[in-house]
């Protein structure tokens, strides 16, 4: 018997390893489960790679599973060594306390909450923290082989740079949080990225040897998400692409998504996107046959822009773009302006009033007075969407946005931010 749920996640190939396929598939034909995936909380906001294990948890919830969410305010204290060459910086309680505050904002945005099978989150602190050292060398530590844990990828791969009992000892804890999972919610699979696999299957060999021999728990890694050319994805110029709208703004956020190469934009609409793959695979004919008019690219756009901002904020960013694209700035507001600009070149100058001619030299945009003039006759010159043709108009207060900046446009697409000081 098949199952649609593993036939859907292998179609958009999000399933990289499984500790017992065919026993999971027997599981979720048999029964609606409840099943984990763990977020560290290393910062207040997760950016896009994180995200790619919670939306195949929401697809689980999709067909009638429960997610549970955990938030590692334990595991965040002490740092997974998985994918890194060296010690994490360790981070303070308030510090890790305002980090789960932000990403349980974020959780709220992906997963239905209110459902009969309503997300839960937990924050593995509750349990771990009360745990005394002798509590955890007595019960756990006595389960797990050093020689098993040598053979950890995340553990091997440190050896030789440095690796502190802390770190060497966190496959461990998360072993015990999946089994508090398996022990208190009945939870049988936990999700997690490629790196994962070895605390995974140390979650399971605890679980293994704290139960009965017939008890089944199961594990699935997604696979690293790559570029078509096999760069890291998830950057764009400016860093990271979170989804906190404080650290990559919605328009950012909407511009990531919509820059994305056609190589890349149907992979991505399988992994990131809840469409089904009749909608799918129909953007792919327009890829090969319409590439120009980028359709894939800006429905790729819309559907994460309003999945992590909401559909005011996907309004917003279309009407920056839109501006932008049609050099039609005067439909922007101040901040939409600041935010879509804020990555040009810009250039600090004084409150003074001064001739466009003077003043557009003095800014760099036209490279002399001779020019300056020339730009100013021809319609060349936009202050704030604003054509400036008049070679005696003064640049004063009223073309100061909130009299800190202005945005200069010489011809199509040359712009540049002025701040005033």
């Amino acid at each position: 018997m098949t199952n649609a749920l593993l036939e859907d996640l292998s179609w958009r190939g999000l399933i990289y390893q499984q500790t017992d396929a065919e026993g999971l598939k027997d599981l979720l034909n048999n029964e609606k489960i409840s099943l984990y995936c763990g977020v560290d909380p290393t910062a207040d906001s997760m950016h896009i790679g994180h995200i790619v294990p919670l939306l195949t948890l929401r697809r689980f919830q999709l067909h009638g599973h429960r997610p549970i969410l955990l938030v590692g305010g334990a595991t965040g204290m002490v740092g997974d060594p998985s994918g890194r060459s060296e010690e994490r910086v360790l981070q303070t309680t308030e510090q890790i306390d305002k980090n789960v505050k932000g990403i349980k904002t974020q959780m709220e945005r992906i997963f239905d909450f209110k459902a009969e099978n309503g997300a839960q989150m937990v924050n593995n602190n509750d349990w771990i923290g009360p745990m005394s050292v002798i509590e955890f060398l007595r019960d756990f530590g006595k389960l797990i082989n050093i020689n098993y844990m040598l053979g950890k990828d995340s553990i091997a791969s440190r050896l030789d740079s440095g690796l502190s009992f802390t770190e060497f000892a966190y496959t461990l804890i998360q072993g015990i949080d999946f089994n508090h999972l398996f022990n208190t919610y009945n939870c049988k699979v936990q999700v997690g990225g490629s790196d994962q696999w070895g605390n995974i299957t140390t979650g399971l060999e605890v679980i293994r040897k704290t139960h009965e021999e017939e008890t089944k728990a199961f594990g699935i890694t997604i696979p690293l998400v790559t570029k078509a050319d096999g760069t890291k994805f998830g950057k764009s110029a400016a860093g990271a692409v979170w989804l906190d709208a404080k650290k990559t703004s919605p328009y950012e956020f909407y511009q990531f998504w919509i820059n994305t190469a056609d190589a890349d934009v149907i992979k991505y609409m399988k992994i990131f996107t809840f469409l089904d793959r009749s909608e799918i695979e129909a953007l792919a004919v327009t890829v090969e046959n319409e590439p120009h008019l980028r359709k894939a690219q800006t429905t790729l756009a819309e559907e994460m822009t309003r999945l992590i901002h909401g559909e005011e904020a996907l309004e917003q960013a279309v009407r920056i773009s839109r501006a932008l694209f049609s050099g039609n700035l005067k439909e922007l507001t101040a901040d939409e302006m600041k935010d879509a600009f804020k990555d040009v070149p810009s250039v600090e100058m004084s409150k003074e009033e001064k001739g466009i001619v003077e003043f557009i030299v003095e800014a760099s945009v036209s490279p002399s007075k001779r020019q300056a003039r020339e730009d100013v006759t021809n319609g060349a010159i936009s202050i704030n969407g604003e054509k400036v043709t008049d070679v005696a108009y003064v640049v004063g207060k009223a073309d100061r946005l909130e009299d800190e900046f202005m945005i200069v446009r010489r011809g199509k697409k040359n712009y540049k931010m002025i701040k005033f000081v």
